[in-house]
């Protein structure tokens, strides 16, 4: 094209110099120039014409031309070519994104930035009873009036899906998840999880009515362990063994239930009807007397707390987490350790620290420990009695608090629990 372009332009110059010349024939060059180049400019105005006329007409063959003008009309020919190609494979791509998506179970709403339906697949119009002739372009809020779904819709914090009864039914219920992407637009997820929230209440119905028709065998199993081992002494020598071996697991087993049974509780219970202001400093005391007493004070246990830092919260979830965690914490350190409990407020909550020296953790288990009867050393728990349930409750006991569990060690280096409550259960005493 370049050099086209130079030799178009060495044309022009010929030309009009062919122009000068000839007029110069008759004395007057400047007009002989002038004429050529009204020639030339006459030449291209035509060709522009001609390309004008042809660019509304695109699919038409381009017209016959030469030299620079070839070069045009073939070069916007074969660049119309390519984008025709390239939009036809948008096309088709989109069509197919369109088509799987209306292929998904799950309901997909794309919303845009001002907050209005854009577009949603069969799945989205059944569970959300959409019209396409009446609900395209009004906003999803107007659709979802539920309270809970405007403070999530409007909070954009979107790290965990809101599970609600669907407006059309109270039976049905729905998972939401949004996500944002582009400027300010949210693409909405709908799952019906109806069937799934069904079973885990079969499950939490099934672990809570074994774990309580249980207790009654297990009282009464313990109470005949404990009264034969009071004649323990008058029985073989073999049969003594059998007799606290089976009190053992008896006690291991009552423990087991205990924990289960209060699991069960975090699932079902109503938190706010247990709620209320906690003296965490007190509370903190008494944990770490109970420590004392189960290590037979063979460990070192530190207190740092802030004793105007109250929570809003239940007492005895919170006395069973922060018992879970210092028993922990004296059970799989060695006599001598230090663990140390450390309660503060920063700029966005409160924190409990439960810190030891021990051996640590290695950080391959630190995504597992909270998952029910996950255990680190499987002997080692049985030697200690632990079920692997204490840091489930754990965790449950958090999430009723809005608050969450973190966990950081490395082997041989000791292990640091930390308890997190945003501000909104935080509370402050004030001075007298």
């Amino acid at each position: 094209m370049q050099r086209l372009l130079r030799t178009e332009i060495l044309r022009i110059t010929g030309l009009t110099l062919a122009g000068a010349a000839l007029g110069w024939y008759w004395d007057k060059p400047a007009l002989g120039a002038a004429c050529m180049l009204i020639l030339l400019l006459g030449r291209h105005l035509w060709q522009l014409q001609r390309l004008a006329r042809w660019l509304q007409q695109p699919s038409t063959t381009p017209p016959e031309a030469h030299k620079l003008w070839g070069e045009v009309f073939d070069g916007i020919y074969h660049y119309q070519r390519r984008q025709k190609a390239d939009q036809q494979q948008l096309t088709t791509l989109l069509e197919r994104i369109q088509d799987s998506s209306q292929a998904l179970r799950d309901g997909v709403v794309m919303i845009d930035h001002k907050g209005d339906l854009e577009w949603w697949n069969h799945s989205a119009q059944h569970m959300l009873g959409l019209s396409p002739s009446s609900d395209r372009g009004q906003p999803i809020t107007h659709l979802l009036r539920n309270p809970k779904f405007v403070d999530y819709y409007e909070r954009q914090n979107y790290l965990d899906p809101l599970v609600l009864a669907s407006h059309l039914s109270e039976d049905r219920l729905l998972e939401y998840h949004i996500t944002l992407f582009g400027k300010n637009e949210r693409l909405l997820l709908i799952r019906d999880c109806t069937k799934m929230q069904r079973l885990e209440r079969m499950r939490q119905d099934f672990v809570a009515n074994v774990s309580h028709e249980l207790r009654t065998p297990l009282t009464v199993l313990s109470g005949y362990l404990e009264t034969f081992s009071d004649y323990a002494e008058e029985l073989p020598t073999q049969w003594q063994r059998g007799l606290t071996l089976m009190s053992e697991q008896s006690a291991r087993m009552e423990h087991l239930v205990s924990e289960l049974l209060t699991l069960s509780r975090l699932e079902t219970s109503d938190f706010k009807a247990q709620a209320s202001p906690i003296d965490v400093a007190a509370l903190l005391e008494k944990v770490r007397l109970d420590a004392l007493a189960l290590s037979d004070n063979q460990h070192k246990i530190t207190l740092d707390i802030d004793q105007r830092l109250y929570i809003h919260g239940c007492l005895n979830e919170l006395r069973s987490a922060f018992s879970n965690l210092v028993f922990n914490a004296v059970k799989y350190t060695p006599a001598g350790s230090t663990v140390e409990l450390h309660w503060y407020q920063k700029h966005d909550g409160a924190y409990l620290e439960v810190k030891d020296n021990g051996p640590g953790i290695d950080s391959k288990h630190l995504g597992f420990l909270t998952q029910r009867f996950y255990r680190v050393d499987a002997s080692r728990s049985s030697q200690t009695g632990g079920t692997g349930l204490g840091l489930a409750i754990v965790k449950h006991v958090m999430l009723r608090h809005q608050g969450r569990l973190d966990i950081r060690s490395d082997a041989q280096q000791g292990s640091c629990f930390s308890c997190y409550f945003p501000l909104t259960q935080v509370l402050e005493r004030s001075e007298e």
